[in-house]
């Protein structure tokens, strides 16, 4: 896709993902205005509110009542409803005394009086957020004013759970504020601690800690099973505001040390997508015990600010591995992988630490210097929604009850259990996993009682030797064990739908032989195989002849590719000429069948290249008439054509939905996505009106937008009915230049800051790779020739079976010179390594 068109796309995403987060009552609706009884009577057990009570006239006010109205917005985000009570002037009660009104406020959860605040400790919206939240997390937040306090607290926390420990010089500052709205996210998670002592963050060992500003420790107090041990301890080295705290504690919760069998440039971890440098440290079988103390080492060392992983040379075969012992990688998009030979680990720190280190090995310093401020500012202003949405509904407990939990005792055992077992590799302190925990909950409910299919789940969090031996670089993971087969890496969607549609397809061959004219009848009926009688998805069917076995084959192999993601079988018997006939082609044709459709689409097949084929089949696949959601929206972008769009406010008519149909049919090479829209399904359709038009029209519109050229929107006049004469006339008028447009979409290119936060890029993952068993010329590498696809679906990864790595393994270890050699003495000097 073009840089230009590109553009559009990430901007019209944007526009959907800016709508949907809008609050649902607005902005108006945030300061609700009550008497005190109606205020009483609506009192919800478990809510939380904040109240003040007023006078009619409060001389004064004005000044408090700005910055509570600004805050009510925000404590709406965490469930607390901001209310002002109007008094009468008889009222002489409790709240609505003189010594009360307007001088304090009330923290409720339901009818139990929480706290007081007096009016002048809620001086701004920082002071506002953090004192509520402070108080309504009293059993999620310790506050301690002595170090014995403290240490009483970690001795507690030891060998099962972390600390957070915060020091903030004041209550009601934008520093506590993070800390508290932190806690509201991790506090299930972590333990956190808070105090305003001074003399007690000294004597945690920061002795020239600068008291007047906010510090945060991270106490890995879960690793210290001795409880004569310490807890370590990882201080924050940027400013206290919630988004690097966020990013602290997604960088606590990663392994220590990931071990990788692959190429450097394919992996990825949480430090490379927060902005930080991966650190490989060059391994192989005969060292490998010193060579994982070594990095676990480094890893203390350079605990938040760069990630630190064990390649093994016996798994990835590049010559540079044997004339090096660390590389790093940094997280600038095309940067080269620097590799390196270093005699000790002093020099791997300052590698990552020295600035005048990197300027030696980096070829461009300044440039790289520039990249990297750039990436730090689009840190601090982004914002993690996922953790957002999860925080707001971390009360909900799951129905995991249908999901398998795997231990390192287990899992193998339990891989031979079923024909099919999915496993999803999570780890708990994770938002996004924390949310597709939730979608596979659902899945496993949509499943329950599938037979031949076991869902699990590892926490690797708690078994992070299971995730590093099956190879799982970045959570979440999903990956389906097959017996005797390899295990296969789900690259899609999160939803429901998706994977439950990917786990399903999976069980059957693709493309499926069929082997009688019977068998191909009820495969087009959805009959045929039993697995998928009861699964309703588009039926395609490949019928070829002997003459045409090389588009046979390019068919082969495309289902091999597309496995998971379609319904695809193949009639290759004496009798496919009189099955192809009955549907009016010749072989070698593709016969589709519509999940709810009567009929048998017949289409020929004159395409041989696989990446052709898949291309064909994606776009046949699509509805010639489709409903837009934001899951199916990037396949349609994909095309790069105008949408004439329908927006309606629930199910189109009957009539409204024939006549577009035909406008659909009538034009096979269609130069437009004629699709509608569901507002009250995808309500994030009103923020695009409102960008269309200021205002929403009346239901329902049709519009016209062409997002990859000039951006212009056109409406289709409201006085006119939807009948397919009329919409083709206003279309000649459109491209005749007679009409004009309503607006002109905005050229700002929206893209995200970080890889991590490139959703698009996500949905709209490449095709995956050739199979290993397609022909390449002697030293092609197939992982270098993806194929790409208009459908944007995503892609599905092999990896080596379990016999494959088995005999890697045992293949003789190589003479490093180095890696255990050189960075092994470092070990002498363990001692100098103070607690962090």
């Amino acid at each position: 896709m073009p840089a230009h068109e590109d553009g559009w796309v990430s901007s019209f995403v944007f526009l959907l993902f800016c709508a949907s987060s809008l609050p649902a009552w607005g902005r108006a609706g945030l300061l609700q205005e009550q008497s005190p009884q109606h205020y009483f009577r609506s009192l919800e057990a478990g809510r939380a509110s904040l109240a003040f009570f007023t006078h009619p006239v409060s001389p004064g006010a004005q000044p408090f009542l700005e910055q509570i109205e600004s805050s009510a917005e925000v404590l709406q985000d965490y469930g607390i409803s901001v209310v002002k009570v109007h008094c009468p002037k008889q009222d002489v009660s409790r709240y609505c005394g003189k010594e009360n009104v307007l001088r304090k406020a009330y923290l409720f959860r339901g009818n139990l009086l929480i706290r007081e605040f007096p009016t002048d400790a809620l001086f701004d919206v920082n002071s506002i957020v953090s004192n509520v939240l402070f108080a309504l997390l009293f059993n999620e937040v310790k506050y301690v004013q002595t170090l014995a306090d403290l240490q009483n607290t970690e001795n507690v926390l030891k060998g099962r759970s972390n600390m957070v420990f915060a020091y903030v010089p004041a209550t009601g500052t934008a520093e506590h504020r993070a800390v508290m709205e932190a806690a509201f996210v991790y506090g299930t998670t972590h333990q956190f601690v808070l105090t305003t002592e001074a003399a007690l963050l000294k004597a945690t060992g920061n002795d020239d800690a600068d008291v007047s500003s906010a510090w945060l420790l991270f106490c890995h107090c879960q690793r210290a099973t001795d409880p004569a041990q310490p807890c370590r301890r990882t201080a924050l080295g940027q400013p206290l505001t919630l988004l690097n705290i966020h990013r602290h504690l997604k960088l606590m919760g990663a392994p220590l040390v990931t071990e990788v069998a692959e190429d450097p440039e394919k992996v990825s971890t949480v430090h490379l997508q927060l902005g930080l440098p991966l650190v490989f440290i060059l391994s192989q079988k005969d060292t490998y015990e010193a060579d994982r103390r070594t990095a676990e080492f480094v890893a203390w060392q350079l605990l938040g600010k760069a990630g630190v992983a064990l390649l093994s040379r016996d798994f990835v075969d590049l010559n540079v591995l044997h004339r090096s012992n660390v590389a790093l990688k940094t997280p600038e998009e095309g940067a080269p992988i620097q590799y390196l030979v270093l005699e000790d680990t002093d020099e791997v720190i300052t590698l990552v630490e020295d600035k005048s280190k990197v300027k030696q090995i980096q070829e461009e310093e300044e440039e790289e210097e520039d990249e990297d401020e750039k990436e730090n500012n689009n840190q601090d202003i982004q914002d993690d929604q996922v953790v957002e949405a999860v925080s707001r509904d971390k009360k909900r407990e799951l129905p995991l009850e249908q999901i398998l939990v795997l231990t390192e005792e287990t899992f193998h055992s339990s891989l031979s259990e079923a024909s099919r077992t999915v496993v999803l590799f999570y780890a708990s302190w994770e938002a996004v996993s924390l949310a597709v925990l939730r979608s596979y909950s659902e899945v496993a409910d949509h499943l329950k009682g599938t037979p031949g299919v076991l869902l699990s789940r590892v926490n690797c969090w708690d078994w992070p030797g299971i995730c590093t031996q099956e190879n799982v670089t970045q959570f979440p993971t999903i990956k389906i064990y097959g017996k005797g087969e390899q295990s296969v890496t789900y690259d899609g969607m999160w939803g429901t739908e998706e994977l439950t549609s990917f786990i399903l397809l999976s069980r059957v061959s693709c493309p499926l032989r069929l082997a009688t004219m019977d068998e191909a009848e009820g495969y087009l009926r959805g009959e045929f195989p039993s697995e998928l009688s009861s699964y309703h998805h588009t039926s395609l069917l490949g019928v070829f002849s002997s003459a045409t076995s090389k588009v046979s084959k390019a068919f082969e192999e495309a289902g091999n590719i597309l496995s998971g993601h379609v319904r695809m079988g193949m009639y290759f018997e004496d009798d496919a000429m009189a099955l192809s006939h009955k549907y009016s082609v010749s072989p070698p044709a593709l016969l589709l069948a519509r999940s709810g459709a009567r009929s048998v689409e017949g289409i020929s097949l004159s395409k041989q290249s696989v990446q052709d084929m898949v291309q064909m089949i994606r776009y046949e696949l699509l509805d010639i008439f489709p409903e837009i959601t934001v899951q199916n929206l990037p396949q349609y972008l994909q095309l790069t054509r105008p949408f004439l769009i329908l927006f309606s406010d629930g199910a189109i008519s009957q009539m409204e939905s024939k006549e577009m149909l035909k406008l659909a049919k009538g034009r096979p090479q269609q130069t437009f996505v004629a699709c509608w829209l569901n507002l009250k399904k995808t309500p994030v359709g009103y923020g695009i009106l409102r960008t269309y038009f200021a205002t929403v029209p009346s239901l329902p519109v049709l519009v016209w937008v062409n997002l990859h050229a000039g951006g212009q929107v056109f409406k289709f006049p409201s006085e006119q009915s939807i009948t397919e004469v009329n919409i083709l006339s206003w279309l000649e008028r459109l491209q005749a230049g007679l009409e004009i447009p309503s607006s002109t979409l905005s050229e700002e290119d929206w893209k995200p800051p970080l890889p991590a936060y490139d959703f698009l890029q996500m949905m709209e993952a490449a095709v995956p790779e050739l199979p290993l068993h397609s022909s390449h010329s002697p030293g092609d590498n197939p992982a270098q020739h993806p194929l790409q696809s208009p459908g944007g679906d995503p892609a599905i990864r092999e990896e080596p079976s379990q016999e494959t790595a088995a005999k890697k393994v045992v293949s003789p270890g190589r003479d490093l010179r180095g890696t255990a050699l050189r960075l092994a003495a470092r070990e002498k000097q363990g001692k100098r390594h103070s607690e962090l």
